[in-house]
């Protein structure tokens, strides 16, 4: 080991120089090798700054997703204007009784369709669904749907291919404005509801069809 340096805490004056002890006669020397001390490569703090900036970027959209999820938790549920007759007053508590209000309008109508709509270009009319809105919040009606569906297939000799002609109608019920659904069920409770009068109106389902169907 060369004079003059030494691996022991020193102080030159009253400044410690740490690990390195270095006399006064050598202080050139001392100082040349403190001066060859390695430091850390610039790959390395590079390395790490760009790491601490991926991790930062990390955490922060982390921590927005997490608070847009809360927050989106913690907003109350909007409720509908308009519900589904059959959910009228809640869940599904409408069910039974417009169901078979619809069982029996789909009765009616394959009763009558043989002398009637059936006569036309389709004479294999289906009704499909009938549909009804209230207004949640006073039970007054939006509008009544009743879906139908027929079609015609012919066969073309030349290439054997089945031709298909099918349509959908979409008939609207002719309900007179703010309807509450309490008298749209007490009118067509009873037999035959199809030509029943609808409150308010002086028509009935059946000749709204007419209008839609022919």
């Amino acid at each position: 080991m060369q004079a003059g340096i030494g691996f022991v805490p020193c102080i030159q004056g009253n400044v410690s120089t740490g690990c390195i002890s270095c006399s006064l006669e050598s202080e050139e020397n001392c100082m040349h090798i403190l001066t060859r001390r390695p430091a850390f490569p610039t790959s390395f703090i590079r390395g790490n700054a760009l790491f601490y900036t991926v991790i930062s970027r990390v955490f922060s959209r982390t921590v927005l997703a997490l608070t847009l999820a809360l927050a989106t938790a913690a907003s109350p549920a909007v409720a509908a204007d308009y519900v589904d007759a059959i959910h009228y007053p809640s869940n599904e508590q409408g069910w039974d009784v417009f169901f078979d209000l619809e069982a029996r309008l789909a009765g009616d109508f394959n009763d009558v369709c043989g002398d009637t709509f059936c006569e036309g270009e389709y004479s294999n009319l289906q009704a499909l669904r009938y549909r009804c809105s209230v207004r949640q919040a006073d039970s007054m009606m939006g509008q009544c749907v009743w879906i139908f569906a027929g079609g015609n297939a012919e066969i073309n000799e030349a290439t054997g291919k089945v031709v298909v002609d099918a349509r959908t109608w979409a008939c609207r019920t002719p309900l007179a404005p703010n309807t509450p659904l309490a008298s749209f069920y007490s009118a067509l409770s009873g037999n035959n509801p199809i030509d029943a009068q609808l409150p308010g109106t002086s028509t009935t389902i059946y000749q709204g069809l007419t209008d839609c169907l022919h």
